[in-house]
């Protein structure tokens, strides 16, 4: 998978997947000059044109701009859901669970939501 983390991502947790699996497609919105500081329906409009899937622990902006990148094109990125209380360790866990495990059908709704279990 490619994922995509959302400005306000705990980085903490992107260490720690990288320290875990060096091969972690990933890119940060900060890092990527056309979508730095962006709106939330800009960043996803750029994610589902390039295929990535948001991390991002805005559970209360994110979703109405789903729906506002789906009524502009029909197609939104997969998004998932990190509660801010969650515990780093099972945040890294279940990312990289979903990298290596999941398949299509997982991502039917087109949202997850941490913890797995």
């Amino acid at each position: 998978m490619k994922w995509l983390a959302d400005e306000n991502f705990d980085n903490g947790i992107l260490r720690g997947i990288r320290r875990r699996q060096k091969t972690f497609d990933v890119v940060r919105v900060q890092d990527i000059p056309e979508i730095s500081g962006a709106e939330d329906p800009e960043m996803l409009a750029w994610a589902t044109i390039h295929a990535r899937t948001v991390l991002t622990h805005d559970l209360s902006t994110i979703i109405p701009a789903m729906r506002i990148q789906l009524r502009r094109a029909g197609a939104c990125a997969k998004l998932l859901l990190v509660p801010d209380r969650l515990a780093a360790v099972i945040a890294i866990e279940d990312i990289l669970l979903l990298d290596e495990c999941s398949n299509e059908a997982d991502w039917a709704a087109g949202v997850l939501y941490l913890p797995l279990s």
